[in-house]
């Protein structure tokens, strides 16, 4: 019996596993597909909503009040209780001039009053005595006449002087200065121990209660632009606030230095925004419903136009379908898709413009922790 070597009995071996191994290459080389692996995008179903217009501008502030208090009275002031920045009520005293004449002057009118009101009563007898003789043929008539002159005189006198006691008592009132409304003190021009005379300026209040915003508007805005249009402001000073009004009044000239209409919104302020500010407003000039809105990294431009890739399914595969749309407005990202998509279609959003017509893609697929990321240890 001959005996082989073991270098020949490994030959064959090693052959056949060379062939399994060829044979496995080639079963995995035709199961898998043909052509560049899929593009990873994002997509996006689109759906209808209401879509509002928007113009956004920015204005200014302005208090719609803002009084300058002045002396009423002359003399000196002797208190002086508000400065710039304080917030004051309606009625609160502000400063106080010196009411000591003021107060002479009325105790005067009272004595005076008083005068006048005792011979007043002297000439009621007077006339009352005269009427009796000149009934009994003691006087003739002239003399009651002449009495009955005298009583009406000192009557009128008594109303002169109740009006000049009144008068010296609004003067002695108007030496408290008051705020005439709940605002803010914006300028403080006076200071104890001036001498002030009628008219001379004390205090300038502003109101912060009440705001009108002044919004510049193109003239080709004219048609479009009109009293009831809803209107969003916001201000830097509060950029968390915002305040849903209306335009009130449009002005019906042109500005002669920025040629710009004039549209005027007037709303209450909480005390957030402050007069001479800046103001951001967005108006809603009209209201779409059923729009279709899709971001502005879907539409892409191309030698057709302007298109997007709706995905679909093709032979087990997920396929970017090139379609030509025309594109609507543009507001924070978003186009309006007005021809070419219908609700419910599914479009690629992200890596949308690397893609062409009938590219394989796929969607990136969820994570088991939804997205959470594993939680770090320790």
């Amino acid at each position: 019996m001959e005996m082989r070597s073991p270098r020949c009995l490994l030959a064959p071996l090693v052959l056949v596993a060379l062939l399994a191994v060829g044979c496995g290459n080639d079963a995995e080389t035709t199961k898998r597909p043909a052509g560049p692996p899929p593009a990873l995008v994002s997509a996006l179903v689109v759906q209808a909503r209401d879509l509002e217009v928007i113009e956004s501008v920015v204005g200014s502030l302005e208090n719609v009040i803002d009084p300058s208090l002045g002396a009423e009275v002359a003399g000196r002031v002797v208190r002086v209780l508000a400065f710039t920045g304080k917030k004051v009520k309606r009625g609160e005293l502000l400063a106080e001039i010196d009411p000591q004449d003021f107060e002479i002057q009325s105790r005067a009118d009272s004595a005076e009053v008083a005068r006048l009101q005792s011979l007043l009563a002297q000439a009621e007898r007077l006339v009352e005595r005269q009427q009796k003789l000149v009934a009994q043929g003691f006087i003739s008539q002239n003399a009651v006449d002449d009495a009955i002159a005298q009583r009406n005189a000192l009557r009128e006198s008594i109303a002169g002087a109740g009006a000049r006691a009144e008068q010296t008592r609004r003067s002695m009132g108007k030496t408290r200065v008051v705020a005439p409304i709940d605002g803010e003190v914006e300028v403080q021009i006076v200071a104890a121990g001036d001498y002030v005379k009628v008219g001379d300026p004390l205090f300038k209040l502003v109101g912060t209660q009440r705001l009108h915003a002044h919004l510049p508007m193109p003239e080709s805005a004219g048609r479009s632009i009109r009293p009831g249009l809803k209107v969003r402001l916001s201000s830097p000073a509060a950029p968390t606030r915002v305040i849903e009004a209306k335009i009130d009044e449009i002005r019906p000239t042109i500005g002669a230095q920025n040629r710009a209409l004039n549209a005027i919104v007037k709303f209450d302020n909480d005390g957030a925004y402050r007069g001479g500010g800046s103001v951001n407003a967005k108006i809603v000039l009209a209201v779409r419903e059923k729009a279709l809105m899709v971001p502005e990294q879907s539409v892409v431009l191309r030698p057709a136009g302007k298109v997007v890739y709706v995905l679909q399914e093709k032979d087990g595969r997920l396929v970017a379908r090139q379609r030509a749309v025309e594109t609507g407005v543009r507001q924070d990202g978003h186009y309006e898709i007005v021809k070419g998509l219908a609700p419910g279609e599914q479009v690629a959003v992200d890596g949308a413009g690397f893609l062409t017509d009938n590219a394989v893609v796929a969607l990136p697929k969820p994570r088991p922790d939804g997205g959470k990321g594993a939680k770090k240890k320790g």
